[in-house]
């Protein structure tokens, strides 16, 4: 036992270290050189090194740390040391990165200008590299559908191995506490200020648009990588044959469920209700063969997106 939790931790470390690394260089090779604020520290961070040059890095761990120990002090230590060696690897990842590489981006058109006269160039037809004396064709779509799927699977490597994002969330974290509002609501809402900076900064409305854009692709990128792809169905079946049903959920399927009396609202009678739920290709199974057992039950059918418990994920041990 003792050996498999070592293996675990190393594991989760292991997350740590390539979803940080992951999230410097989407935020200094994708997201930086195009202006873009996806929320967070590092977002605000893009702005700020670009309206008054410094380092990302280092205008992002002023803000990290300090809200670190207020997030300790006020909801109490519940970071713990993977969030504190995220924030202080994508702190490290991220100044490796503009030391070496500088704010150059990948996604471009043609070749980075170097001389934008003799390029022929217009200003509204390229994009300055941030402190670079450099230009570029912008291709914003591909570049945003990229860091979306980057910056999502380092975030969700992240969380896989039980830390949190820390920085601007811990705002929202605090909020919640005082205001009762829904975490969801505030991190949106902080966020949302935080993108809405882009607007503010180089007055163009695209900006905090594409932000918003790499938030959602982000977001559907953490799920996948936290919770997997796979996705259950949950089915309440009404029926007049329960016990031909039971026999093919147990022996066809061998799957498990319960059963509930009810009573019908039309005819005042009592019903019985199973609740069953499988995944998708047993789902399409059980379809079929209800139709040939009882055409006329009643089936209601919800997506789940995680289903913990025999036979499907175990609970977590901590």
């Amino acid at each position: 036992m003792k050996n498999t939790n070592w293996k675990k931790e190393v594991y989760a470390y292991f997350l740590v270290v390539v979803g940080s690394l992951l999230f410097a260089v989407g935020d200094v090779m994708f997201v930086n050189p195009y202006l873009l604020a996806p929320g967070g520290t590092y977002g605000l961070s893009n702005v700020l090194n670009t309206v008054w040059p410094w380092r990302i890095s280092l205008y992002a761990i002023c803000m990290d740390v300090p809200l670190l120990i207020i997030g300790t002090i006020v909801l109490g230590p519940k970071f713990g040391v993977k969030t504190i060696v995220s924030t202080a690897l994508i702190f490290a990842f991220t100044w490796l990165l503009e030391y070496f590489w500088g704010y150059n981006p990948v996604i471009h058109e043609g070749d980075i200008i170097t001389d934008l006269e003799a390029s022929g160039m217009s200003l509204t037809q390229v994009v300055e590299v941030p402190h670079g004396g450099a230009w570029f064709i912008p291709d914003y779509f591909l570049n945003t559908v990229v860091a979306g799927l980057i910056y999502g699977l380092a975030i969700g490597l992240i969380f896989k191995s039980g830390a949190t994002s820390g920085g601007s969330d811990i705002i929202s974290m605090i909020l919640h506490k005082y205001t009762k509002i829904s975490l969801g609501t505030l991190v949106m809402v902080v966020d949302g200020c935080i993108t809405l900076t882009t607007l503010i900064a180089f007055k163009q409305i695209r900006l905090p648009i594409y932000s918003i854009i790499i938030i959602a692709i982000e977001g559907y990128v953490i799920d996948l990588v936290v919770d997997g792809m796979k996705r259950y169905k949950t089915a309440y079946i009404v029926t007049d044959q329960v016990e031909a049903v039971r026999q093919y959920i147990i022996n066809d399927l061998h799957r498990g469920g319960t059963a509930f009396v009810g009573k019908g609202l039309f005819q005042n009678s009592e019903r019985t209700m199973i609740y069953v739920t499988m995944n998708r290709t047993d789902f399409v199974r059980m379809k079929s063969e209800l139709h040939n057992i009882d055409p006329d039950c009643f089936v209601n059918v919800i997506d789940s997106s995680e289903i913990i418990g025999k036979g499907f994920k175990m609970l977590p041990a901590e």
